[in-house]
């Protein structure tokens, strides 16, 4: 027979269910692992519940591996929390739809329930990218758990900044782990992965879509009791997850930027809005200050480690600059910097001649300290 926990598992491997259509399942049928042997005229009685649905349920159910994929999990190092376990976030527990499963590389603590969330475009501006790698090397130096969704841009620094700091980041993907995206950040989920957590609701085969990343959003926001849009458009992905946030009652900040900048037109909607005005970590610690003693804004107000050095030229410079939040791939630093990529290929040897920078396995390139 089988178990609750495993009825969790199960389901969240079903297409067109849900969190929400599980519960009303579960208030009807008493339990989740009555699902898997109720009729169709039984699973319809719950509201929501269609006799198209219903009839898609016991035909998936029947063509569900469990096994395998609780198999694949143990030989890959993923854990996988459900409600049921104590290692399940609490603050998710709170929100209107939470994940019947989560699949987790690295260590959930209970102290991640006061993470901060930094979001922003996936094009960021070089003022977008050092506000959040200042702002969060400030938040993992304060002790706080930045929290983000891996995605190239702000998402991306936000990572990098707290593991310069070295803190504690959540990165919760958009996909199953057998399709992490995007590709050139898997060694930054490696690294995430050491000190903090990589989380995904999708089995290992899902793929991502234009649907998974709403879905992952909520996931950010949801664990989070704060969330940061750094730099947005009005109609992107950071503000459907500040939406979110507000809707389930988080605490929404926005850095402001220059009032002709598309790409801070997002977070000045939020500010106007109500949103909290944040041009340092303080800002976010003050107004959870019962939570926080002294000494976590004196931590967050550290300056980083220097890395200006005079005998390095203007490009090699910007490149160490850049460096200095954390591992980039090859392909970012051209993006940030502009240095044409033949150029950058003879700084990056200099470089690491001066041992300076290390090359990475697939073309990451990260500061040698």
């Amino acid at each position: 027979m089988m178990t609750e926990r495993d009825a969790y598992i199960a389901l969240n491997m079903m297409d067109r269910i849900g969190p929400v259509g599980v519960r009303s399942l579960v208030s009807v049928l008493g339990s989740a692992s009555a699902i898997f042997s109720a009729s169709a005229a039984e699973l319809q009685q719950a509201e929501g519940i269609g006799k198209v649905l219903a009839e898609g349920i016991i035909k998936r159910r029947e063509a569900l591996d469990v096994e395998g994929e609780m198999q694949r999990a143990a030989e890959t190092g993923t854990r996988l929390v459900t409600p049921l376990d104590e290692a399940y976030p609490a603050a998710l527990k709170t929100i209107h739809d939470p994940p019947l499963a989560l699949y987790v590389r690295g260590a959930l603590k209970p102290t991640d329930r006061h993470g901060i969330a930094v979001v922003g475009t996936r094009n960021p501006t070089h003022y977008g990218m050092d506000c959040t790698r200042k702002l969060s090397y400030q938040l993992g130096k304060a002790g706080i758990c930045v929290v983000s969704g891996l995605a190239l841009g702000v998402d991306t620094a936000a990572h990098e900044g707290a593991l310069r700091a070295g803190g504690r980041t959540l990165a919760v993907i958009g996909s199953g782990f057998d399709h992490i995206y995007p590709e050139e950040n898997i060694p930054l989920a490696e690294r995430i992965a050491e000190h903090g957590a990589v989380i995904s609701e999708f089995p290992f085969a899902r793929q991502p879509d234009k649907t998974t990343f709403p879905m992952r959003n909520r996931i950010v926001s949801g664990m989070s009791m704060g969330v940061l849009v750094v730099e947005a458009g009005l109609r992107s992905g950071a503000m459907i997850t500040a939406n979110q946030a507000m809707s389930q009652g988080r605490t929404v900040f926005a850095v402001p930027g220059r009032i002709d900048s598309y790409a801070s037109a997002g977070p000045h909607a939020l500010l106007k809005d109500g949103a909290g005005l944040v041009t340092e970590a303080r800002d976010i610690l003050e107004h959870f200050e019962m939570l926080f003693p002294a000494s976590a804004m004196a931590d967050a107000e550290k300056p980083a480690d220097p890395v200006c050095r005079p005998d390095l030229n203007a490009d090699e410079q910007a490149v160490t600059t850049l460096l200095a939040g954390g591992e980039m791939g090859v392909d970012m630093l051209i993006r940030e910097s502009g240095i044409r990529p033949a150029v950058m290929a003879s700084l990056l040897v200099g470089l690491e001649l001066k041992r300076i920078v290390k090359m990475l396995p697939g073309r990451s390139v990260t500061l040698i300290r």
